[in-house]
């Protein structure tokens, strides 16, 4: 229980960079740098048959449930941290997330935050989706298991819900992990981890998944995700006895605090090039903004997680999930902006990994 956060968040020191547009200026070559890149939808309509994304089905409904968490990480999107404590979703606008369940075919709620087990509601929620047959995924920090003995039973309830856990760990060593999260993080980590394995998380034959998550801990690509799989998992069941299923790499984006770390380390303009013409077109058809809806706390709608950071709403008349129409939604092209680069270099990157 030993974690000690870096920084406050981006929000809290009233950074310029906690304002969205202003980070679009940045990505966009308007302030800080006056590197431009070709745009990311013209890149797409060249290189693809697609003249403008559009969206599928919807299979996923991804719910940011509040910006809360009890860590600061240096990576972090979402700009979450303990002084977030406003932005929470409420159980009103979760009943409205559940009315989405009831009137479509969506079968997966993928829950995040934030921490999002520090919203009041969360065990409600997830009881109430798991009710409805719906697989929940939480992504979960892992030190929230070790940060108050009142999360001390989340490992039962997760497993009684049959909950899938998917779970940043930036490495297998503590001054990696610790560099990115935060002092103390890495040894809370396995302390949660070896809690999750002691349900049945990770072990064959019991049901439980556990998956975990790996981001650069600088401004380079992530690497094979299959290599790393078989690193990490030799890693951590040789040094510590733990389990797990599977491992999703993940690009950082360049947004919020890993914008700020990039641009305070020089690192800018190198890091987007490295974006840009690792751009593969292959990646694009697999986009999980193609086949996933976003919703923030307040219940706004947007094509995806990182979307919903920049305030880049969907292109649509229904953009609060209490007009939700899903007919409508399906005419609407998916919003993008230089960003989205760094879901498509490589093999490409998503809340599941890599993409081809």
């Amino acid at each position: 229980m030993g974690v000690k956060q870096k920084s406050k968040s981006l929000n809290r020191r009233q950074d310029p960079l906690a304002d969205s547009f202003y980070q679009l200026e940045v990505l966009n070559g308007k302030a800080l740098s006056d590197e431009k890149f070709e745009p990311f939808g013209k890149m797409v309509a060249k290189t693809t048959t697609h003249h403008a994304l559009k969206p599928l089905s919807p299979e996923i409904l991804q719910i940011n449930i509040g910006k809360l968490c009890n860590q600061t990480c240096a990576h972090c999107h979402v700009d979450a941290g303990p002084d977030r404590k406003e932005e929470n979703m409420s159980k009103e606008t979760l009943k409205q997330c559940l009315r989405i369940l009831d009137m479509s075919d969506i079968k997966t709620v993928d829950i995040t935050g934030g921490a999002p087990e520090m919203n009041p509601h969360f065990r409600w929620f997830v009881k109430e989706c798991r009710q409805r047959e719906v697989e929940v995924i939480n992504r979960c920090n892992l030190t929230i298991l070790m940060a108050h003995e009142k999360y001390a039973d989340l490992p039962e309830f997760f497993r009684d819900q049959q909950v899938h856990i998917v779970s940043s760990l930036p490495y297998f060593s503590k001054k990696r992990t610790d560099s990115q999260r935060g002092d103390g993080v890495f040894e809370d980590s396995i302390a949660a981890l070896k809690r999750l394995n002691d349900v049945g998380y990770g072990k064959e034959g019991t049901g439980l998944t556990l998956d975990l998550v790996y981001n650069p801990a600088g401004a380079f690509l992530p690497g094979d995700q299959a290599s790393l799989e078989s690193q990490f998992k030799d890693q951590l069941h040789r040094r510590y006895d733990i389990v797990f299923n599977s491992l999703f790499a993940i690009t950082n984006m360049p947004i919020s605090r890993f914008l700020e770390y990039l641009l305070s380390s020089g690192n800018y303009e190198h890091y987007m090039s490295e974006l840009v013409n690792a751009y593969n077109p292959a990646t694009v058809d697999g986009l999980m903004c193609r086949n996933t809806l976003s919703v923030s706390w307040e219940g706004f709608i947007y094509d995806c997680d990182f979307n919903q950071m920049l305030e880049l709403k969907v292109s649509s008349k229904v953009q609060h999930i209490k007009d939700f129409d899903l007919d409508v939604l399906m005419e609407r092209s998916i919003v993008v902006n230089q960003h989205c680069y760094g879901c498509t270099a490589g093999a490409g990157s998503s809340c599941g990994g890599e993409t081809v």
